[in-house]
């Protein structure tokens, strides 16, 4: 039930209340003590967040970033997004979206104003509904019939059906907000309210007072009065704008309030470099003023008075005011519900206004720039990729104290904020850069015959052949955490395959990444595809780059498995290789040599913990507790200072035990490991299928029927018969480095090198050849003759 509208009469609004204001709330104790509103938001079902909002009006956010500390917010709801497709009635769903929006981020301790369309909507629905039933009746009366005839309904007046919609408009957004325990009140204005010095005084003041009690303002042009817009009234500088529409209101708004940021919503992502709907239209991540000459705007929306340029006017109006602006779209079904929120988190979404212009290409820019000059680099001769790539190699040696040097500034820089592990990943050394240089050369040696080997040949008929060859993927999107050494590894690969590569280092390394990859594109430009491998330098947030579809074709995680699945949850529709976790496995038979298990053990545990190859369960075959074997364990794992925790099983053997294990799914990445008894090698496969992830599982054993039954029966990226779980890497493996290790079954499997950046495509040759001469009673009959593949070079 809608609660009641009323006129609030409490004192702090009397010197400067307007006769149009309206405030509607559940109850009139929430209006009349803000104490009791703060109340409110302490026990609403939306969670209270405190943070930091204070900030000094003047100047607009540089960048999107910022806008997660956006105080003062204005959301502009267009009519496209308030009403519904039908021109006729409210989009409900939508509406109730965007008010629990607001309310989240009202509750958030921001002062939130609305300015919204709909009203003439809402009343042309009430006047068709009252036209109908007045003719209907009429109708009965003079025909005296039942059956009524398609009657015509007369156009209705704008003016009038904002006059029969504006008090049900409110209404439904008070029974909205009622739900949040929000107040909302409701003001009418029209141009000369902005033009009449007092009344624009009187409505600065009831709007701060709004503000100060917690109650969110919703704003609307009194279109029951309005006037037609005069032609030629348009933008007139800092201190003057013409409300003629809701865009020009929202951004005069915006900046009478001094607000952080107007959020126009509308039927569109946002700006288009051409008319959205064609071909080559592109939506513009961050426009600038000036920008506009390059702009190609197209028809208004289907309702409403102002256009995209109507927009962009109003938006670079406010923004020279102070206020930052978002356009973005409201309407679409997967996005409307967070839109508004995602906005303010900084996320990637519609057009960013912004008075600071990068120095640097947006990374739009630079993923074009690496699709371009990773086709180049494909069309090279392996010859000449081979030589790149050795150019590479000889760059980290030769400029070896530059590198170092930026890699001690990194090092400094993040001293007490890493942990040890993490420092040890970040740190660059003399003896990683010549490792480097050898995996380098190795990549070199393989990428003789990587792009363009024929897989296949098949005689389809006569004078038809045909050919699958292996081609690069496309643009790869690595994304690295740490470690510096991953950038011309990565590099390497993806010039051997022919890839265009997007580099997303981590913060805590760009001293050294930024000198590596100005090597890596000093040793493409020998052969002019210097723009095949890009860094993103810009603050582009890891989730938003993933959802460039459009320019990327493969994410490869190089980090934590927090990372991984965090990518793998924001990747859209973007294929993702990686591993989740690195729950790797050490099964110990009853016949495992004492003299190799305590060093597979420790190499394994204790020579990289913090790497996703490590140990992290050893599984120890029930017959060898309480043997010399288990106890030379035990030892070793104390002299090593590992923490160790018990599984179940393990832990119901002993009378005084380490710690029970939390979960047999932990991967720990630092000297702690679980360990658990186990029955046979049936219970010690059947535990690894159950809580491992997959990546790297051994087993130690004397017995060879015993590990063949392992090696064939273990589901993992990797299996290992008396090896270290650390053997899993491309270097190790003869790859010369590797993009990641992948867990998963499509594409690749384990370290993957250069073969796993390649993908096939078919190739046909033919002489005039059409399918209807294979038909039954064509001339031709296909052959599907294999052919001879020519030879590989493994040289």
């Amino acid at each position: 039930m809608l609660s009641q509208v009323y006129r609030c009469g409490f004192q702090p609004f009397s010197q400067h209340l307007l006769p149009w204001v309206q405030c509607t709330t559940v109850s009139r104790s929430h209006c009349i003590q803000p104490s009791v509103i703060r109340h409110v938001r302490s026990w609403s079902n939306i969670p209270f967040i405190t943070v930091p909002l204070s900030r000094t009006h003047g100047k607009s956010f540089a960048h999107r970033g910022e806008l997660k500390h956006a105080k003062r917010i204005v959301v502009k709801l267009g009519s496209a997004v308030v009403t519904r497709g039908d021109e006729c009635g409210l989009a409900l769903g939508r509406l109730a979206s965007i008010v629990e929006q607001v309310s989240v981020l009202q509750n958030q301790g921001r002062e939130m104003m609305l300015v919204t369309s709909g009203a003439v909507a809402f009343g042309k629905q009430r006047l068709r509904h009252e036209i109908l039933l007045s003719q209907s009746v009429r109708q009965a009366l003079h025909s005296g019939q039942n059956q009524l005839k398609e009657m015509a309904i007369p156009v209705l007046e704008a003016r009038a059906c904002a006059a029969a919609g504006q008090s049900g408009l409110m209404a439904l957004y008070e029974a909205m907000f009622t739900q949040y325990s929000i107040c909302a009140a409701q003001i009418l204005v029209t141009n000369l309210d902005f033009h009449d010095e007092q009344k624009r005084r009187n409505l600065n003041g009831t709007l701060h007072e709004l503000l100060r009690m917690n109650i969110v303002p919703i704003v609307n042009t009194n279109d029951a009065v309005v006037p037609p817009a005069e032609p030629n009234s348009d933008l007139q500088g800092v201190n003057v704008i013409s409300v003629k529409d809701n865009d020009s209101l929202a951004a005069r708004l915006a900046v009478e309030m001094k607000t952080d940021l107007l959020i126009v919503l509308s039927d569109v992502e946002g700006l288009f470099d051409s008319p959205p709907g064609s071909d080559d239209a592109k939506l513009i991540d961050i426009f600038y003023p000036g920008d506009q000459q390059s702009v190609t705007f197209g028809t208004k929306s289907r309702v409403g008075m102002g256009g995209m340029e109507a927009k962009v006017k109003a938006a670079l109006w406010a923004l020279q005011g102070g206020t930052s602006v978002v356009i973005a779209n409201g309407t679409h079904p997967k996005v409307s519900g967070h839109v508004i929120t995602d906005i303010v988190e900084g996320k990637k979404v519609g057009t960013f206004f912004s008075e600071v212009k990068p120095a640097g290409p947006t990374v739009e820019q630079q993923g074009e720039m690496a699709r371009s000059g990773g086709r180049m680099l494909a069309t090279l001769e392996p010859e000449q990729r081979a030589e790149i790539i050795h150019h590479l190699a000889d760059l980290l040696t030769d400029q070896r104290d530059e590198i170092l040097l930026a890699n001690k500034k990194d090092l400094e820089e993040a001293e007490g904020r890493l942990a040890a592990p993490l420092l040890k990943r970040l740190s660059l050394s003399t003896s990683k850069l010549n490792s480097l240089a050898i995996g380098l050369r190795q990549i070199a040696a393989s990428s003789q015959d990587s792009v363009g080997r024929v897989l296949r040949r098949t005689r389809i008929a006569k004078n038809l052949e045909l050919e699958q060859v292996t081609v690069p993927i496309g643009v790869l999107l690595v994304i690295f955490e740490s470690r510096p050494d991953c950038l011309p590894q990565v590099a390497a690969l993806a010039i051997a395959s022919g890839n265009g590569l997007l580099l997303k280092g981590g913060k805590e390394a760009a001293h050294s990444n930024r000198i590596l990859h100005l090597l890596t594109q000093e040793a493409l430009s020998i052969h002019g595809v210097k723009e095949a491998v890009q860094l993103v330098n810009t603050r582009e947030e890891v989730e938003d780059l993933c959802r460039l579809d459009k320019m990327i074709d493969l994410i490869i995680p190089r980090g934590s498995s927090q990372l991984v699945r965090d990518i793998q949850k924001a990747a859209k529709g973007i294929p993702v290789m990686g591993h989740s976790e690195g729950i790797c496995h050490m099964y110990v038979d009853s016949e495992a040599s004492v003299d190799k298990v305590t060093r597979l053990v420790r190499d394994s545990k204790c020579e990289y913990p913090a790497a996703c190859n490590a140990l992290e369960t050893l599984l120890i075959h029930r017959d060898l507790l309480r043997t010399p074997l288990f106890d030379q364990i035990i030892d070793m794992l104390r002299v090593e200072q590992v923490k160790i925790h018990a599984g179940p099983k393990f832990a119901s053997y002993l009378t005084f035990s380490p710690s029970e294990v939390k979960s047999l799914r932990t991967e720990y990445g630092d000297l702690e490991l679980c360990i658990e008894v186990v029955d046979n090698i049936q219970d010690a496969i059947d535990h690894i299928h159950k809580y491992g992830s997959s990546h790297t599982d051994v087993i130690v054993t004397e017995n060879e029927n015993t590990a063949e039954f392992f090696l064939q029966h273990v589901d993992s990226a990797c299996v290992f018969w008396n090896a270290s779980t650390r053997f899993s890497d491309g270097y190790r493996f003869g790859l010369g480095a590797e993009v990641g290790i992948s867990t998963s079954r499509i594409h690749a499997r384990g370290p993957v090198g250069l073969e796993g950046l390649l993908t096939t495509k078919w190739l046909l040759r033919g002489k005039d050849h059409v399918v209807s001469d294979f038909s039954e009673h064509g001339s031709l009959k296909y052959l599907h003759e294999n052919l001879p593949v020519p030879q590989r070079n493994t040289n």
